[in-house]
């Protein structure tokens, strides 16, 4: 097995339970209470990790500013995504991010030097490709096309974000150690849910009702489904940071990118969830194409 793909696939087993702990909770509680519950949860088991193996915030500014701006851009991802789970059929928003494994293989070659055969970059045209017909429903021909909702608006915004983040993190990775940025960029993950959440709790601005529950009430079983998506998620997150210190960016990010198989098979054989004819087209072309990306 190559080198970093065992620990994206870690981290993608995990990432893809995240998905179905969120999509429960976030029903109940609305996906700003549950990104802030999860965080909140990893943030804690963070920080004993770090006290444990006797780790501080990076030591260089430089590392210590990329960590804290990717740990925004983490805040913004996980919000666009829960609230993706949220408000769209888990078996269609999950997998449209799954595509971030072959944007991160283009970002990985164009600004970081990386390799990529031409058969590779067919594998990412391919999943793009995937993503666009797992968006879009066909009804009654070409010109009643729609797109399948808010939810895929927000995992298409969830992926792009996770693009940046996968492509990027592994510089700061490379300068100070996995653990270090770790630490920055989940405390500045969990800042920026807190502070949108009190926001939203306190001024109601236009739109944040899409961040909020709309049915249902409270329960400790959606409260424990957000805790342990935190755990998942941080467990997924160590396996990811390890995974680009150790091995090219392209191939972590890829392999990482497998997670929402664990939801599509969640979604269909046990919650009932239907894909339309084109849209299981577009999860083979998903499929198809990180497999090739994969290829040596």
């Amino acid at each position: 097995m190559p080198l970093g793909l065992d620990y994206g696939l870690v981290a993608a087993l995990c990432w893809g339970s995240t998905d179905v702990m969120a999509s429960l909770a976030g029903r109940r509680l609305g996906s700003l209470h549950v990104v802030a519950l999860a965080q909140i949860a990893s943030v804690v088991v963070a920080i004993l990790l770090a006290v444990s193996q006797g780790v501080g915030l990076p030591s260089d500014p430089f590392a210590l500013f990329l960590s804290s701006i990717f740990g925004v851009i983490a805040a913004g991802a996980y919000l666009s995504f829960f609230t993706a789970l949220r408000i769209g059929p888990l078996a269609v928003v999950s997998p449209v991010v799954a595509a971030y494994g072959g944007l991160t293989v283009v970002l990985s070659v164009v600004l970081r030097g990386e390799t990529m055969t031409a058969l590779q970059g067919i594998g990412a045209g391919l999943a793009t490709l995937g993503v666009i017909l797992t968006g879009i429903v066909f009804d009654g021909g070409w010109r009643r096309t729609r797109i399948v909702g808010r939810g895929v608006l927000f995992s298409l915004l969830a992926m792009l974000l996770f693009t940046a983040l996968t492509a990027g993190m592994a510089t700061p990775i490379h300068m100070v150690g996995w653990l270090p940025v770790l630490l920055a960029s989940r405390l500045a993950n969990a800042a920026t849910i807190l502070t949108v959440l009190i926001v939203v709790t306190v001024a109601r601005p236009r739109g944040s009702d899409v961040l909020l529950a709309t049915a249902g009430s409270p329960s400790i079983r959606a409260f424990a489904a957000a805790g342990v998506a935190g755990l998942l998620d941080i467990v997924g997150f160590v396996a990811f940071a390890i995974g680009l210190e150790v091995a090219p960016t392209w191939i972590v990010g890829l392999a990482s990118s497998f997670g929402p198989v664990v939801a599509v098979i969640v979604a269909v054989a046990l919650w009932g969830e239907r894909l339309r004819p084109t849209q299981w087209a577009g999860l083979v072309g998903i499929a198809l194409g990180l497999a090739v990306v994969a290829l040596p």
